[in-house]
Formats: C-alpha cells, structure tokens, sequence
C-alpha cells in the first residue's frame, strides 16, 4: 500500500508564488518518478511537470520558466512562481514507481490551487 500526502495549496494573487509538497509513505521499494497533473473545472487532467528516477524533468509548455520540480527522498516539491489565474485548477501528485519491467501508478487526493485577485 501506498500513500501520497499533498499539502500547500491556496489562495494566491496574480503573480504570487506557492509551494506545493507531496510525501510518498508505504511500500515504495523501488524506482521513482515524481510529479504533479492538474484538473480544471471541465478539462481533463493534465501533466505539469515530473521528475523522473534518472533526473531528467519534464514540464509542460504553459508553466515551463514558472515552476520548478524538485524532490528529497519521498518528497517531492513544486515551486509555482508568477501564478496565473489559468493556474488554477486541483493539483495532483502522481508517483509510478518502476522496477524491472513492472511499473505500478499512484495519485495524491488533490490539493485546490486558486490564482484570482
């Protein structure tokens, strides 16, 4: 079993800043890759930025210089600068953890992040 933990969402002003942390616990023996999908009211869920095991990141073109990924241990953290209203949405955090030719996904509960003055 595996759990994710995210904390740090809000309620922020245009061009604010948050931090978004998410901690994986349980039987997370293996690789990890790392990272944050959002969901707008009526969109689908989206890929923001990941972290894989190997150290290469990827981030989405709408928040590429803007945010930033960055990871301790089980913690995985997302560093959102120059917040946009089209920022918000539910961010979730996402792990898949891999070993081998097994690969197992798991999502966070989802934490609201509101950019509005």
């Amino acid at each position: 079993q595996v759990q994710l933990v995210e904390s740090g969402g809000g309620l922020v002003e245009p061009g604010g800043s948050l931090t978004l942390s998410c901690t994986a616990s349980g039987n997370i023996s293996g690789n990890l890759t790392m990272g944050w999908f959002r969901q707008a009211p009526g969109k689908q869920r989206d890929l923001v930025a990941r972290l894989f095991y190997f150290g290469r990141t990827d981030y989405s073109n709408s928040v590429r210089g803007r945010f930033s990924i960055g990871r301790d241990r089980n913690t995985v953290f997302l560093y959102m600068n120059n917040l946009e209203p089209e920022d918000t949405a539910v961010y979730y955090c996402n792990l898949i953890l891999s070993s081998g030719r097994s690969a197992q996904q798991f999502w966070g509960q989802g934490t609201q992040v509101t950019v509005s003055s």
